[in-house]
């Protein structure tokens, strides 16, 4: 420990715990005319900025001008301050800065704490909840808007219009239906969340759940004129699951994919067994590769992997982060949909403690790979 910590008046046990405190804390030097130097940082801290922390310049750490501006203005007027910040990486980061004034040093040095806490997971959340009520609002309002300008187009000049009449009640149907489905799903989302802590304690045949699936989806591929091929033969064992959800699952990526292939194509399903998770999360076909979501690492665990493969105009690499954000949907492909399926997928995926991957190339079509653990004999 730096001598600064014991003239501060810190013991062992003081010491001790500023190391084990999961937040970052630095202890920061500064005086008249000197530019403020760390003297400690503790575990956390070191993790963070990846420096030598003792002795290096307030800067070398944290380089936002109005978090430097803010702890050099407290030094020098010995009073408290409080900034936030963002660092810039791979994924941003938010940050709070709390100082706080210590004594003078004998030297006539002043001596800051700077605690950083961490706000990334809230202001995410806050971003997610804020964009989940603005897309929800306007997915709810495009349908309502079309069926009443329909009602009062109705109500005068195509009252006496027997076919425009029938072709505006056409389109109202298919508005309803849409706002019915975003309803349902919206419902849907937020069960699957309240529970999703939980994890499922039943025995599912996935086999048998897929051709449920394919055998209710006949009419949307008779009409798209597209075929499903199945392989799904080979696995006997079950998976720990609910199997509502999970045909749920099967059914939103099933459509999915039928949905984005053209006329005279393929959708294809496969299932296979996987010895631990490393097998589970291979590669089935040429092309960008990204986890979605993945479980811990359990020693021992089998899996077994739902495949859905499409022959669609497959997804530019960089748009794949984000294919499961709610509402969101590839600029330039539209399915129908609510926007909403993957969401869904990846909360039930994750109560089920499974895992979900995506492969894509564009133009060579996209498969969408879900891993469950198998139930114990």
């Amino acid at each position: 420990m730096p001598d600064t910590l014991i003239r501060a008046g810190a013991g062992p046990a003081a010491q001790l715990i500023l190391e084990l405190l999961p937040e970052p804390v630095i202890l920061v030097r500064g005086g008249d005319g000197e530019a403020p130097e760390i003297t400690y940082g503790n575990q956390a801290a070191r993790e963070v900025f990846r420096i030598e922390l003792e002795g290096a310049p307030l800067g070398a750490a944290l380089r936002r001008p109005e978090v430097l501006e803010a702890i050099e203005e407290a030094l020098e007027a010995s009073s408290n301050a409080e900034v936030t910040f963002e660092t810039i990486g791979v994924q941003p980061r938010f940050w709070r800065a709390f100082a706080r004034t210590l004594e003078v040093e004998a030297g006539g040095d002043r001596l800051l704490v700077v605690v950083l806490r961490d706000e990334t997971d809230a202001r995410r959340t806050e971003r997610m909840r804020a964009d989940f009520l603005a897309n929800a609002s306007h997915e709810l309002r495009t349908p309502l808007a079309s069926l009443a300008g329909f009602v009062e187009t109705l109500r005068t000049h195509a009252k006496e219009d027997p076919e425009a009449r029938e072709k505006f009640l056409g389109i109202m149907a298919q508005q309803t239906t849409r706002m019915a489905r975003l309803v349902d799903d919206l419902l849907s989302l937020s069960r699957i969340e309240l529970n999703e802590h939980i994890a499922p304690s039943g025995r599912v045949d996935l086999s048998g759940a897929v051709q449920d699936v394919t055998d209710a989806i006949r009419p949307l591929t008779a009409e798209r004129g597209v075929m499903i091929a199945m392989n799904v033969e080979g696995v006997a064992r079950p998976v720990i699951g609910d199997r509502d959800q999970l045909v749920q699952v099967i059914q939103n990526l099933v459509d999915n994919a039928v949905r984005y292939t053209p006329r005279g194509g393929a959708v294809r399903v496969t299932l296979e067994t996987a010895a631990n998770l490393e097998a589970a999360r291979g590669s089935s076909r040429r092309g960008a590769g990204l986890s979605l979501l993945s479980p811990d690492v359990n020693e021992g665990q089998s899996y077994v992997v739902l495949r859905v493969s499409d022959d669609g105009p497959g997804i530019p690499r960089q748009v794949l982060p984000r294919l499961s954000e709610r509402f969101y949907r590839v600029e330039g492909q539209r399915s129908g949909g609510t926007g909403l399926g993957l969401a869904i997928a990846k909360h039930v995926i994750n109560r089920h403690r499974g895992g979900l991957t995506v492969e894509s190339a564009e133009g060579e079509g996209s498969t969408f790979s879900v891993y469950l653990p198998v139930a114990a004999q």
